[in-house]
């Protein structure tokens, strides 16, 4: 049985791919058959001139929650304490991204404002 999962997760992958590939063309051959050019539709990072603020916060939000999850942890340890402090890692750093979108948002929204004035 566990000699058969490969196979299968290769095959699998396979078709995936393939299929990703074929649904693509077709998309591409139907905006051809309407009239529109299908590499304009294609977002560009150069449009999206805040993609790496927002990582960039996401990832330093996810790295300071996991930090965070990190002192509690060792913090509850010294205390010899029975609690479970494995909701508390995956929690933090959805809170630690969360907050770093969010902070993302408000300097982009205040740039776009900014931009609006003028």
């Amino acid at each position: 049985m566990h000699d058969l999962v490969p196979i299968v997760l290769f095959i699998s992958m396979f078709a995936a791919l393939l299929g990703i590939f074929y649904i693509r063309s077709r998309e591409n051959m139907a905006m051809l058959e309407k009239g529109f050019n299908p590499r304009e539709g294609k977002t560009k990072i150069a449009s999206q001139p805040f993609i790496s603020l927002k990582f960039g916060l996401l990832l330093t939000g996810a790295g300071l929650g996991l930090f965070a999850a990190y002192m509690l942890d060792a913090s509850m340890s010294l205390n010899h304490n029975v609690i479970d402090t494995s909701p508390l890692y995956p929690a933090l750093i959805g809170i630690g991204g969360g907050l770093g979108l969010i902070i993302s948002y408000f300097i982009e929204k205040k740039y776009w404002d900014k931009q609006k004035k003028e």
